[in-house]
This record gives C-alpha cells, structure tokens and sequence, in this order.
C-alpha cells in the first residue's frame, strides 16, 4: 500500500453536493466522470496527495444505489493506492480478505480497481487502485 488514495462518497445528488464540497474543501471540482460499467457518476476534488470521491447512482440496480437504499449518503469506501494490484489482491487474498473481484476493473480516474469485502475488513469497504500507466 503507497498511501490512502481517495475516499468515496455516496451522495444522492453530485450538483447538490459538488458546491458544498468546493467550500469545505476551498477547490473546485478538477474531475467528473461516468463509470457506466458501474452505474456511478463521479466527482473528484484534489487535497493535497489525496482526494475526495462523490459517488451518484446513474441506474437503481448499481452498488451505490443499494447503499444509498439502506444506509443514505456518507463516506462508501476509502481507497488505497498500490504499485501493483494483482500482486496486491493475491497478497489480501492468502492473507484471508475477501475480494468482490477475481481480476482489476477499470475504474475512474484512469485506474485499475479491486474492493475487498467489507465483512473481511472490519467492516469498511476498501478499494485497492493502480494508475493505469
């Protein structure tokens, strides 16, 4: 792990909350970005070496519906950058994580992706992301 990448929002409404994060965070937005694979809308705000995700449903049968049916908006998952996720996930995996995915999905922001379950890391989800180079 190379250090905490971005944590992820779920919010009902990125236009809604896109200018309340520009003035807590005092940036603007640099990123938006459909995932249709994913059925999510993405915002980005840059602080420092991390960033800020707002994450917004585009279809109700996506993740992010589902976690904005049961549990409303609020922090989803907190990501961790790696220098290689394949070599990262077969890590987690022998060290008993469960992975939701056997291969790295595209993700946004031009990154490769994989979630552990949160059942297997107390209770938060986590993503694992690599730049794709």
């Amino acid at each position: 792990m190379v250090r905490v990448e971005h944590i992820g929002i779920a919010v009902n409404s990125i236009e809604e909350k896109k200018s309340i994060y520009e003035k807590l965070l005092n940036t603007a937005c640099y990123k938006t970005e459909l995932v249709e694979s994913e059925g999510v809308q993405t915002a980005f705000f840059q602080i420092g070496e991390n960033k800020i995700e707002l994450l917004e449903a585009t279809r109700p049968d996506s993740a992010i519906a589902k976690y904005l049916e049961k549990k409303g908006e609020g922090i989803h998952h907190i990501a961790f950058e790696v220098e290689d996720i394949a070599a990262e996930m077969a890590r987690l995996e022998a060290e008993g994580f469960q992975l939701l995915h056997t291969e790295p999905k595209r993700g946004a922001d031009n990154k490769l992706i994989c979630f552990l379950h949160p059942k297997s890391s107390g209770g938060i989800l986590i993503e694992l992301c690599q730049e794709i180079r």
